[in-house]
């Protein structure tokens, strides 16, 4: 079964009596990164009255998962936008609801409405994309095989992350996982054999 991300972040808005709820959605695939979008939409908006967050990391059973109601009453405000990000069926998102106060009170059913509409909003527009499982290959070999390696792992949908140059060249190779083996065979062919190759998941 395919795994949906974000493809990139997006933002939207909606009214509730007067109060503004804007959304904010980003592609996030570590915990680190999700707190990172959280904060930098906290110092986007810093005179905003809360800004809420629900963030699901990773697909399947090796999700890592957090909220915060910021200050609204407890279950109003995280729980139903987690609740909605969990079944929007993306992983590696993070989803900020910023609220700027509009002098009427919503009620509890009223504010977990709000947030979770605001969430159904943003993520019903956000692009998706297939979240391809990638492979980190540490390659060395002799200078004279470089062009012709380097044009291998462009077939094989690579990307050189970085480049060493001492005795042998050492290339770090990030591409799909379904290359990973594909490549090395054809380095290993081209080299015979005496091309030295290490695998990593990326």
């Amino acid at each position: 079964m395919p795994n949906f991300i974000p493809a990139e972040a997006a933002r939207s808005e909606i009214r509730v009596s007067n109060s503004r709820f804007i959304a904010s959605a980003a592609p996030t695939p570590t915990v680190e990164e999700a707190k990172a979008f959280i904060a930098a939409v906290r110092a986007e908006m810093p005179d905003a009255t809360h800004h809420v967050y629900a963030f699901v990391v990773g697909h399947g059973a090796t999700t890592t998962m957090g909220m915060s109601d910021d200050g609204e009453p407890s279950g109003t405000a995280g729980r139903p936008v987690l609740s909605v990000v969990k079944g929007s069926g993306l992983g590696d998102v993070t989803v900020v609801v910023t609220r700027y106060f509009g002098g009427t009170l919503l009620g509890t059913g009223g504010l977990v409405h709000a947030y979770g509409d605001a969430a159904k909003d943003i993520l019903a527009k956000v692009a998706r994309v297939e979240k391809i499982a990638r492979s980190r290959l540490l390659v060395a070999f002799d200078y004279s095989h470089f062009e012709p390696i380097r044009r291998l792992i462009a077939a094989h949908e690579g990307a050189i992350a970085d480049e060493q140059f001492a005795a042998d060249v050492t290339l770090t190779v990030v591409l799909p996982q379904a290359q990973a083996a594909p490549l090395s065979h054809a380095i290993t062919e081209l080299t015979a054999g005496r091309a030295e190759i290490a695998e990593e998941q990326a």
